[in-house]
């Protein structure tokens, strides 16, 4: 979807914010949460929500700042760090100061306006997994722990969505320079 295909219900939804994996990353978690996440509710790909709720009243002024932002930044440098606990669910833990710092300055411009959860700096990480059980949920990471290794990537820039309800509209990309 373009920005010019908006309807008027979807222009009101909150906008969410994505750090976007490189190909083989983003193809493989994919495939992990295909495999683990309850189908009846998988209704996304792999992503690293970096905002989940920006008012819809920011999107012109957002769309400026994700456009600066890439063109002056490289690649940004991120790390598989291993396995993370959901408590009901389970994760691919991420770290990545350069994208947090990325991350601070949207949430700066945007101070006042940011919805609780979106207040504090997340703890970077791929979903493939959730609203399980929670011995479901230690099986996964048990299983998954020995192949889940540490390994460098560069996030590929950013994606934004509108919250559908459970499905999420895309908005648009946009690709760090390099």
């Amino acid at each position: 979807m373009n920005l010019a295909q908006d309807s008027d219900a979807a222009s009101d939804a909150p906008l969410i914010l994505t750090a976007r994996l490189p190909r083989d990353l983003h193809a493989w978690a994919t495939r992990l949460r295909d495999a683990h996440f309850p189908p009846e509710r998988n209704h996304l790909e792999a992503h690293v929500t970096l905002f989940h709720a920006l008012p819809p009243s920011c999107r012109s002024e957002l769309c400026d700042l994700l456009a600066a932002i890439v063109r002056e930044n490289a690649p940004v440098q991120g790390q598989i760090e291993g396995i993370m606990s959901l408590g009901r669910g389970t994760a691919i833990k991420l770290s990545s100061p350069g994208m947090l710092d990325l991350r601070g300055r949207i949430a700066d411009r945007f101070h006042g306006m940011l919805m609780p959860q979106d207040e504090h700096t997340p703890r970077l990480h791929v979903t493939v997994q959730n609203k399980v059980a929670p011995q479901e949920a230690k099986a996964l990471q048990a299983e998954l722990a020995p192949q889940v290794e540490p390994r460098a990537f560069s996030f590929a820039g950013f994606a934004l969505y509108r919250y559908l309800g459970g499905p999420w509209g895309f908005i648009r990309d946009w690709s760090f320079r390099g």
